[in-house]
């Protein structure tokens, strides 16, 4: 079947099998590998993708239930050279040990940010429940989150920043 939809703002196209999962898609036939493979039960979270700004876990969604959707991956997230808030505050705030977790993290904390911007400590935790992380007890996750609230996206316009 055929499956078109936009990943990290490029338009695309591919004859895919039916019963693909999104995970995959992104990884074996995009060659996205910032999207993580661990569990295949939806227990970890380390698949996590943002479908239309919303959090999905890749490997319980098929690729052709995004059909004509907008995906977001972690290779999505910065500007060019310039880190998104987010990922900016998890290399300031030591947000990531191993970092299998980091990018559907980030993506999690993306949309929380795009929902709420200066969450509190409870509605980061609350965001990130659904995801597993073994190496950091969440405490450094959290603080990259509330670093990324407080620093929000700032673009250059003719030599000068302005925020986004």
């Amino acid at each position: 079947m055929q499956i078109s939809m936009t990943v990290n703002g490029d338009e695309i196209t591919r004859e895919i099998e039916p019963r693909v999962l999104l995970v995959h898609f992104i990884r074996d036939d995009l060659r996205l590998t910032g999207t993580h493979w661990g569990c295949d039960t939806s227990n970890c979270g380390t698949c996590v993708v943002l479908m239309d700004g919303v959090p999905v876990k890749s490997c319980t969604v098929l690729a052709a239930m995004a059909d004509g959707r907008a995906i977001t991956t972690v290779e999505g997230l910065a500007s060019g050279t310039t880190l998104d808030p987010v990922q900016q505050g998890f290399m300031e705030e030591h947000g990531l040990q191993c970092g299998f977790c980091t990018p559907g993290m980030m993506l999690t904390a993306r949309a929380l940010l795009d929902q709420n911007p200066h969450p509190d400590d409870t509605e980061i935790r609350e965001a990130i429940s659904g995801q597993i992380c073994r190496c950091t007890g969440y405490a450094t996750i959290v603080r990259s989150v509330k670093w990324a609230a407080d620093h929000p996206a700032v673009e250059e316009i003719a030599g000068e920043e302005v925020p986004a």
